[in-house]
């Protein structure tokens, strides 16, 4: 490895390790890096339209995502020039849209996510996942990603390590789906362990993964159980 590239290297994986939280601004730059990152993925392979459309539908479901639910939240966190960015959402965020209205108005999107004859498939899987997510508060991770040039230097690894101190923090647990076994042992080694695939049938595999709660409350539950008794 040159000395140029170490030190590109260094300074991403700085950015990495010390994120800023995303504004609406961001958005764009950042459902345009997922969108690139997650082409690739099994998981949006089985449910995104086939075809030279599939980048554009990928980066606006993105976008959609952030703008309209992410961003709002406060706690999508990025490297200063979007090649690695995740976006998670807080205990009192809802993980999916509520009501009929409202996943009605989402119709369009999801066409254009899926086309006419992946719409289905895209439907099961969204049921998969609300059906299987967990009920108790906790921190959900809906998407971090990479930015394809930029994947191999421990971006990724970096960045969840960062926001993972903070949720510590708050001593709630985290939860996750993860899409793509190749990044199986990033999770696990941040703490995720595997529950079960809840994919539907038929589907690539996506693993629900949960990381129990840590930092500020086991620190507190740790200093209880070793305080001297009163007399």
């Amino acid at each position: 490895m040159s000395n140029k590239a170490s030190t590109d290297r260094h300074d991403r994986l700085q950015a990495a390790s010390h994120p800023r939280r995303a504004t609406p601004a961001d958005a764009p730059a950042i459902a345009r890096m997922f969108a690139a990152a997650f082409t690739s993925d099994p998981v949006f392979g089985w449910i995104a339209r086939p075809g030279p459309g599939r980048l554009a539908a990928l980066e606006g479901f993105f976008r959609w995502v952030l703008e309209a639910r992410a961003i709002p939240f406060n706690d999508v966190w990025m490297a200063d020039d979007a090649s690695v960015a995740a976006a998670w959402l807080p205990p009192d965020a809802p993980a999916s849209p509520g009501g009929f209205i409202e996943q009605l108005k989402l119709f369009p999107l999801f066409v254009r996510l899926c086309g006419f004859s992946r719409l289905k498939r895209g439907s099961a899987m969204a049921d998969a996942m609300e059906k299987n997510h967990p009920r108790q508060p906790h921190y959900y991770l809906a998407f971090i990603a990479v930015e394809p040039r930029h994947q191999g230097m421990g971006l990724g690894s970096a960045l969840l390590e960062a926001t993972l101190h903070r949720i510590d923090e708050t001593g709630l647990p985290a939860y996750l789906e993860n899409s793509n076994p190749k990044n199986t042992r990033l999770y696990e080694r941040a703490g995720f362990a595997v529950q079960k695939d809840i994919a539907p049938a038929g589907a690539p595999s996506l693993l629900a993964m949960w990381r129990g709660g840590r930092g500020a409350w086991q620190a507190a539950k740790a200093d209880a159980s070793t305080a001297p008794a009163s007399r």
